[in-house]
């Protein structure tokens, strides 16, 4: 059964009820959740059942620039290459909004980081770090 990927409004209860779900599992509650109504945001389906999202949104400090917010995928479905075809996603998007570079940022977390290599993101020190101490800062330049 192929795996499919969809834009989603985060301000719907379902949907937001479905990503709410999915981030509690993919992070363990660990982590606080995002403002779903917000930016933009991707589900991946397997069959009917969404096993995997993304969130993008504007950067705060720049006009042309997006931000990747969020993305996970439930554990048994992770190795399917998803977190990549989520990037691809959210870069879609934020060429159609005419920004030309996208940021993020990763915390202890390899593969993620091995999933924006893969998609081509580049480390950078940003002028003002925004994350934590230890956050590898990311960017790709989509013009």
């Amino acid at each position: 059964m192929p795996y499919r990927i969809r834009r989603v409004d985060g301000s719907d209860d379902e949907v937001a009820a479905d990503l709410k779900r999915l981030h509690n599992a993919c992070f363990n509650d660990k982590t606080a959740l995002p403002e779903f109504a917000e930016g933009y945001w991707w589900l991946c389906f397997y069959g009917k059942e969404p096993v995997g999202f993304a969130g993008m949104r504007a950067s705060q400090r720049y006009k042309d620039v997006g931000y990747l917010s969020r993305s996970g995928v439930l554990p048994k479905h992770r190795g399917h290459g998803l977190q990549v075809r989520l990037l691809r996603a959210r870069e879609q998007q934020a060429k159609r909004n005419g920004w030309s570079v996208i940021r993020t940022d990763t915390t202890q977390n390899p593969p993620s980081s091995n999933s924006l290599i893969k998609a081509g993101y580049r480390i950078f020190n940003p002028k003002y770090p925004w994350a934590f101490k230890d956050s590898i800062y990311w960017r790709k330049e989509l013009i």
